[in-house]
């Protein structure tokens, strides 16, 4: 038994995800992670590996995880290949029965999707191509030499060239649109083409034209046909529509020049142009004209923007940028992946995340030993290690992820490297510190002190930084306040999400890129239904 998925469902498949995702009954966020790339392959940068897919692997994602970032409404959209406009170039034209047995020209896609029917000209504004040039003599099209860019309703040739293109203006991206989901091969779609009223005159114009017939294609010109120099009209198009009438020009040589629709009629699935009830003569013995009737799509062009040009991926942006007021994404570090993850839950909590951005890394806020102002001058390399002796045979482990001086806070994350395992979760060796995640603390037992050691200069946890009472969300430092992005109490901040909470849906490995101050990254990422 032969079966397919077909592209409608593919589409359906992503307008339901860009429903879900921009519902408010869900959260979904993007991140970033992965801040020692090259422990995991020493050419990664060069080569980043395929992300691999298994419950191990989600884990890992969730260990490297550094910070998240909200992704809103206006963060998504519906995107469709980009097909850019440039003079010379032959595109191929809308066609109701491109297939397999019946490919696009000149392109050969073996479905409509795949073809180059539609354009985006240098201004933004997509059109669809009706008519290519498609004749007997140039039975692949002709190259396009005018630009569309007008914005009139109903189907009309570019310019003067006489390329034999017809274009069908459909919409114009928005500048908005263009910064977040103009890429290098995808354009986006509107979103509420049902509901804004800016698009309405092209959806009433498919409305009122009730898959009214557009074109019609000349695939045999002919023999011995009317007579010569002779103009037939409302030649009748015959099919399940009605209505549907061309005029066809025979040129001097008794052959047809040209066929064009005079009335489109409404609800044809197939038709033919019947040339004995409009009066064409064709001799007997002669070679008959014939011709292609193209069938818009449901309900005519501009009708249904996503069934026309085949929006079965989804974009979603992301702008990663350094945020005094909340400074959850790290600089001085490197990050290699980013991700998409479903509905993550708050920290020790079974509440879906909300918050705009926040940290998956925990965080010690430090201060000097014998001198206070030691931590201005003490470094922690970025992916070292640092311990706490927490008790008498006790030690907390932690990989620096970020240690800002002015503040004294010193991001950390625990993953099983640390613990005698490597990347891939194959045990090495026994650790140095036992198998246990042991968590750093304000308040050691027996034979434990406050001393982070791992830096240039061994510091202590700033113990009186903060209490449930009255969290340390800010420190002050020679009269300037600098915000922490997280919440303090007793000089330990707990990360802002829950750890392997929600489902990761989308990993990217990436060549590695160090955080600076001034840095903004802009993901773009595509799922493709």
């Amino acid at each position: 038994m032969s079966a397919i998925i077909t592209d409608q469902f593919r589409i359906l498949n992503a307008r339901n995800f860009v429903a879900a995702a921009t519902s408010s009954s869900n959260s979904y966020y993007s991140f970033i992670g992965l801040s020692n790339a090259t422990d995991y392959d020493l050419n990664w940068d060069d080569n980043p590996p395929a992300p691999r897919d298994s419950f191990e692997q989600e884990d890992d994602y969730w260990d490297t995880m550094i910070a998240l970032k909200k992704i809103k409404s206006n963060d998504i959209s519906q995107v469709v290949r980009k097909i850019t406009w440039t003079s010379g170039t032959t595109y191929d034209m809308y066609r109701h029965d491109i297939s397999r047995i019946n490919t696009s020209k000149p392109s050969g896609a073996t479905n409509l999707y795949s073809a180059n029917y539609y354009v985006v000209n240098s201004e933004y504004k997509v059109y669809i191509c009706l008519q290519n040039g498609t004749d007997p003599e140039n039975p692949d099209g002709r190259p396009s030499l005018d630009e569309p860019n007008f914005i009139d309703l109903e189907p009309r040739p570019a310019g003067d060239s006489g390329d034999g293109y017809v274009w069908k203006y459909l919409y114009t991206i928005k500048p908005t649109e263009i910064i977040k989901f103009d890429t290098v091969n995808f354009i986006p779609v509107p979103k509420d083409w049902f509901e804004n009223s800016e698009y309405e005159p092209v959806i009433l114009n498919a409305a009122l034209s009730n898959n009214q017939l557009k074109i019609i294609t000349i695939k045999d010109r002919g023999v011995g046909v009317g007579t010569a120099n002779r103009i037939y009209t409302n030649v009748p198009i015959k099919g399940d529509g009605t209505g549907a009438t061309a005029t066809i020009v025979i040129n001097n040589e008794s052959r047809v020049e040209t066929i064009n629709i005079s009335s489109g009629g409404s609800g044809y699935t197939y038709g033919t142009v019947d040339l004995v009830a409009g009066n064409v003569p064709v001799g007997i013995g002669t070679a008959s004209p014939s011709f292609d009737v193209i069938i818009p799509p449901k309900g005519g062009h501009g009708a249904d923007i996503y069934r026309e040009l085949g929006a079965y991926n989804v974009l979603i942006y992301s702008r990663i940028e350094n945020d005094l007021e909340n400074p959850d994404f790290i600089v001085g570090n490197k990050i290699a992946r980013v991700g998409i993850v479903e509905n993550p839950q708050d920290y020790d909590s079974t509440l879906i995340l909300s918050k705009d951005k926040v940290s998956a890394v925990g965080s010690l806020k430090l201060t000097g030993i014998e001198n206070e102002s030691d931590y201005q001058t003490s470094v922690f390399t970025a992916n070292s290690y640092i311990t706490q002796t927490i008790g008498t045979g006790l030690t907390a482990i932690g990989r620096v992820i970020s240690y800002d001086k002015n503040t004294g806070v010193l991001k950390y994350c625990q993953d099983k490297t640390l613990y005698g395992f490597d990347v891939s979760g194959i045990q090495t060796g026994i650790s140095d510190y036992g198998y246990d995640v042991l968590k750093f603390t304000s308040s050691p037992s027996a034979g434990g002190n406050l001393t982070i050691s791992g830096g240039t200069i061994d510091l202590q946890i700033d113990s009186g930084f903060g209490s449930i009472y009255s969290v340390g969300v800010t420190t002050v430092i020679n009269s300037r306040t600098y915000k922490l992005g997280q919440s303090f109490i007793s000089g330990i901040a707990n990360p802002e999400v829950k750890k392997y909470s929600g489902n990761i849906i989308h990993v990217d490995n990436r060549p590695s890129i160090t955080r600076s101050q001034n840095q903004k990254e802009d993901i773009k990422v595509i799922i493709q239904f």
